[in-house]
């Protein structure tokens, strides 16, 4: 099977730390069929100004990123000014790069459902092969909130072969702009199993030159308002005042940087901001803390939870998402509103007061890696193009390619659920 992957989330050599769910899920599906991905960037003059997206003009035309083909072709893109045109904006400037790349795809990806997944339909209407939209969050939670933007959002994901979501949750949010649930499939993320295991914690916290005595927090992500990171450093400062044991670090960077850094400087050493650290690093303070906290506005499913759990580490984020499928139960971590920051505090102070085994929070969460992700993409992605009557259930040539599916392997759910009614 010949996957073409159309999206604007994905790392390039200017931005090489992009969307690394993406390129890790899309290299693990590589083991199991042809990928190649189209690693869009939005062009505008004066782009850099104007966009909030990572622009890397600079960014060479192809590259190959653990393994696979890259190219990152230019689409014209116009901000703020008109958005409903950025879908089709967005196709007409991929179809020359979609004639002079090689054998039609047998299935074309769109990773982000506007305008990836809008113009991952036009082209595969075009091309006369099926389109699979992959949703990972705000393209559902928050741009139907846009009037304009609801749709062609639509559109595009009615007429996709199948919808992929990364939570319930998202999945939801699918099905009430109008796609039959029988055509959504839920695929979770992954982690990195080997990076993301529990560690010693006192051992940890010597590497970091941090106490072994006090309660540490750690924040991982955008330092931005989104991800609700000044209504932690608010909660954090109140909790400061009356507890000296307890400490926050915000591993990241962001727009409100600046913001938490001036805080750090109040508190004297209570509050640490690290900015951007590799993936290895991150290991090492989940490894060191006593809690993850994630206090977001809104998710699809937060790679780091996945990850801190597979730590051993319990979480305090906020309901919102993918989160809640999860931390499915309150040995994993607790649940509070978005945007409350009395009931993140207290929250906080009960996470700091309560002892748990690591091993316990490793098998409860029931941890998935990459290659169960992957494989349980490739599924959807199959069942698109069986569908569309492009294959027969038992791997035929499929154009001037072959499907075949992966061996097969247990615990396969865990990677992935076919949506149906939720239990009572």
């Amino acid at each position: 099977m010949r996957v073409l992957l159309v999206t604007k989330i994905f790392p390039n050599a200017v931005h090489p730390d992009e969307a690394p769910y993406n390129r890790r899920q899309f290299a693990a599906l590589s083991r199991y069929c042809d990928v190649r991905v189209l690693a869009t960037i939005p062009w505008f003059p004066g782009m850099g100004r104007l966009s909030k997206w990572p622009v890397g003009s600079s960014a060479p035309r192809e590259e190959v990123i653990d393994g696979l083909p890259v190219r990152h072709p230019r689409y014209l893109y116009v901000p703020r000014v008109a958005p409903v045109l950025n879908g089709p904006l967005y196709a007409a400037s991929m179809l020359p790069e979609l004639l002079r790349s090689g054998p039609s795809p047998d299935v074309i990806v769109g990773a982000f459902a506007y305008p990836d997944g809008f113009a991952a339909v036009c082209l595969g209407r075009l091309l006369g092969v099926p389109a699979v939209i992959k949703c990972h969050g705000s393209d559902i939670d928050v741009i139907p909130r846009d009037r304009r933007l609801r749709r062609p959002l639509s559109w595009g994901l009615t007429r996709a072969a199948r919808v992929v979501a990364v939570s319930r949750k998202l999945a939801d949010g699918v099905e009430a702009l109008g796609v039959p649930r029988d055509r959504i499939d839920v695929v979770m993320n992954g982690v990195d199993a080997k990076l993301f295991q529990p560690r010693d914690r006192a051992q940890a916290r010597a590497e970091l030159g941090r106490s072994p005595r006090s309660k540490l927090f750690v924040f991982v992500g955008h330092l931005n308002r989104d991800k609700g990171v000044l209504d932690l450093v608010q909660a954090f400062e109140r909790l400061a005042r009356v507890h000296p044991d307890i400490e926050l670090t915000l591993v990241g960077s962001g727009a409100e940087e600046q913001a938490c850094r001036a805080a750090a400087a109040r508190l004297g050493g209570r509050l640490t901001v690290t900015g951007y650290l590799p993936h290895d690093q991150v290991s090492l303070w989940l490894g060191a803390c006593d809690a993850l906290v994630l206090p977001s506005l809104h998710e699809g499913t937060p790679n780091v939870v996945l990850e801190a759990l597979a730590s051993g580490r319990r979480v305090v984020a906020t309901n919102v998402g993918g989160i809640p499928d999860i931390l499915h139960s309150p040995e994993l971590g607790e649940l509070v509103p978005p945007g409350n920051k009395d009931a993140l505090a207290e929250a906080l102070l009960r996470a700091a007061r309560h002892e748990y085994d690591a091993a316990r929070i490793v098998e409860l969460a029931g941890g998935r890696d990459w290659d169960d992700s992957a494989r349980a993409l490739h599924d959807a992605l199959l069942s698109a193009v069986r569908g569309a009557g492009k294959a027969s259930a038992d791997g035929t040539e499929v154009g001037n390619g072959v499907v075949s599916a992966p061996a097969p392997r247990t615990g396969l759910e865990n990677g992935a659920a076919r949506t149906g009614p939720s239990p009572s």
